[in-house]
């Protein structure tokens, strides 16, 4: 299947891999039959893989809802992003819709999908944020010019989930990786254990992911090692996760956070990439694709 470079991520992510493209495919094997990705997120791995089958998967129904929408809706989907309107009163009207549940449940899952994208393109700092009653709370943008329609973008998208064998759920991570076996590749990006006690960012999902939650992941990660599957993890560099993944192979890499509400905090890091098997870097045609897609403006 040919590689579609308009096929790019729909919504700003918190954790957003985009920037971290050309250190994480080099470390992805040239073969593999079916890719998983628990934790899809904006999915800039999927969408740059374009993996001829794949299995995708995360916990926020909201996300989840996007994704197959665009794949069974795209065309009632622009329509009805173009009827947006970008100012204040209007967001936070769209906003305060989750506060009712029962109206919020009549919603269509165009309409739910078309509100989440307009408050992604239209909130502050594009940050998907929900507070512990899964309702969303970041606070308007005010950008003069905001994307909400990118039409070429969604019909890319939703070409390359209808051409693809793409399952797409909405589950625990564990039970999204259950039918992976030997010869698929997985690619976790989990939310990050935090730098320090104040620095935690996993309000994407009402649950949270502590770290109990990375304990039982690095679990998960065990049993895929026992069958013989192939993964890649990304996380955060901090000593609780070099000692849960010591037994595992660690390259560390620089990120830049670019989502924080204070500039002087958006600074490079380190990062790790834990990989049960040998990495080995990727051929250029790879690299050259990887250029191509990160000079793309975004969506």
């Amino acid at each position: 299947m040919q590689k579609d470079i308009l096929v790019v991520p729909v919504v700003k992510w918190a954790g957003g891999k985009r920037q971290l493209l050309n250190q994480i495919i080099k470390f992805v094997p040239e073969d593999f039959s079916t890719y998983f990705e628990p934790f899809l997120g904006g999915g800039a791995v999927l969408f740059e893989l374009q993996p001829e089958k794949a299995v995708v998967n995360d916990i926020s129904s909201e996300l989840i809802n996007i994704y197959q929408v665009i794949k069974d809706n795209v065309e009632e989907l622009i329509e009805d992003l173009k009827k947006h309107q970008n100012n204040k009163e209007y967001f936070y009207k769209l906003r305060r819709q989750d506060r009712d549940k029962e109206k919020y449940g009549r919603l269509s899952p165009v309409q739910r999908a078309s509100r989440m994208i307009y408050l992604n393109k239209t909130c502050y700092n594009g940050l998907f944020r929900v507070n512990k009653a899964g309702e969303f709370n970041t606070p308007f943008g005010n950008y003069k010019n905001p994307n909400i329609v990118n039409e070429s973008v969604l019909r890319a998208v939703s070409g390359y989930f209808n051409k693809a064998d793409i399952t797409i759920t909405c589950r625990d991570f564990e039970d999204a990786l259950q039918k992976a076996k030997k010869g698929d590749f997985v690619y976790l990006d989990p939310p990050y254990d935090p730098l320090s006690a104040t620095a935690g960012f996993t309000g994407y999902d009402k649950g949270g992911f502590d770290r109990d939650e990375q304990i039982r992941l690095k679990k998960a990660c065990d049993k895929l090692n026992n069958k013989g599957v192939k993964f890649l993890l990304s996380n955060s560099a901090t000593d609780f996760i070099r000692e849960l993944y010591h037994d595992y192979h660690i390259e560390v890499i620089q990120a830049k956070r670019v989502i924080n509400s204070k500039a002087d905090k958006r600074g490079a890091i380190d990062e790790v990439l834990v990989m049960n098997y040998e990495n080995g870097e990727r051929s250029a045609h790879w690299r050259q694709g990887i250029n191509l897609f990160l000079r793309m403006p975004e969506g």
